[in-house]
């Protein structure tokens, strides 16, 4: 396996730039996810690391070795695609092994990889089975198999997990985990699924427009978001929102409360935007509400209950109660925040100011 460094990548198309001076280092042996909304450039970076997009500006390397000229058969790197990209007219060993025959392989090496990797991905007694004759689930982990035979520097997922239902995508989602902590490959994987990023990343990386707003491990990007932007993308429900004039310093008029942010020191009068998390807000007296309004939903999901607040302003207020809770579309709530969980940024530019 092999570490990739990407230096001040670039991508344009005629005078439109897609990608912004990408600046990344790839530890050997890491699982890195990219993730944003449709056409913020995270397939389009992942291309460009297989070969499958030209480098406009910049220089990457796989392994210590710069490959900006080279194709992608000569970078040994693995792509699994979301459409598994199978031969219908193939077994599953003929699939898993077409790319060593391809490069003319020792037939017995290939059968020896490929039976290995049906081994680790349960796919043994399915090798004699055609495309066809499989689940979604099954074509997966096929094509999974096939990237994994050819024991390539790195592994590239390109959204693998967009065209199975909700239990399928659980059950890989799993198999994927599982798989990395076996073989420590270097993994570079796109998907648009905050829940993937979540429980399968060692680090995230959260792109908008081309750029990079914020790369770090999972549990610091829910925490501490850089950005407004990423404090919205990341988790779910998504962060609630209050947008409000700062009274200078620390303070801050949230309802009819003055509230202290530590490290916060911003002039009187800046408009800045409060952000609470569901499970952060707690029921309280009208009079020290945050946030008041009629329940326009319940969702009760069995472990949470999430309550929808229609407080008049932009969007509907999240709130978590206890699972047991009896709340009902068309009570009226009124919440306050735990001032330890607040998150503060600057109206204007979306960056974090505490």
């Amino acid at each position: 396996m092999a570490g990739i460094a990407l230096r001040q990548i670039s991508k344009s198309y005629g005078g439109h730039t897609v990608i912004h001076g990408v600046d990344l280092d790839i530890a050997e042996g890491e699982f890195l996810v990219l993730v944003g909304p449709s056409g913020c450039g995270k397939s389009t970076l992942l291309r460009m690391i297989a070969g499958l997009e030209e480098i406009t500006g910049g220089q990457m390397q796989i392994g210590g070795k710069v490959v900006n000229a080279l194709s992608p058969s000569e970078r040994n790197v693995a792509m699994v695609f979301q459409d598994y990209a199978l031969y219908p007219h193939m077994t599953v060993a003929e699939n898993m092994g077409f790319g060593l025959r391809m490069r003319d392989n020792n037939p017995q090496l290939i059968d020896e990889r490929v039976k290995g990797a049906a081994e680790t991905l349960k796919l043994a007694p399915l090798l004699e089975r055609r495309p066809g004759q499989l689940s979604g689930g099954q074509r997966q982990r096929v094509a999974m198999g096939r990237a994994i035979v050819r024991d390539p520097q790195a592994f590239l997922f390109d959204e693998p997990l967009s065209n199975l239902d909700a239990g399928l995508r659980v059950e890989m989602r799993l198999e994927i985990a599982k798989l990395h902590r076996r073989i420590r490959a270097t993994t570079v994987y796109v998907t648009h699924d905050q829940v993937e990023a979540m429980t399968l990343a060692d680090r995230i990386v959260v792109m908008n427009a081309g750029l990079m707003e914020q790369v770090g491990p999972p549990l610091d990007l829910y925490h501490r978001p850089a950005s407004l932007f990423v404090a919205r993308f990341i988790g779910s429900p998504t962060m609630n929102t209050l947008t409000l004039s700062a009274m200078g310093g620390e303070h801050l008029q949230v309802g009819t409360e003055k509230v202290a942010i530590a490290g916060l020191a911003v002039t009187a009068g800046t408009p800045v935007v409060l952000g609470i998390r569901a499970e952060d807000l707690s029921p309280c007296a009208p009079s020290e509400a945050w946030f008041t309004g009629e329940l326009a939903m319940v969702e009760r999901l069995g472990s949470q209950t999430f309550g929808y607040l229609d407080n008049g302003g932009e969007r509907l207020t999240t709130v978590e109660f206890p699972r047991s809770s009896p709340v009902r579309i068309g009570d009226v709530i009124s919440v306050k925040g735990d001032m330890k969980a607040v998150h503060v940024f600057d109206k204007a530019t979306g960056k974090r100011l505490n």
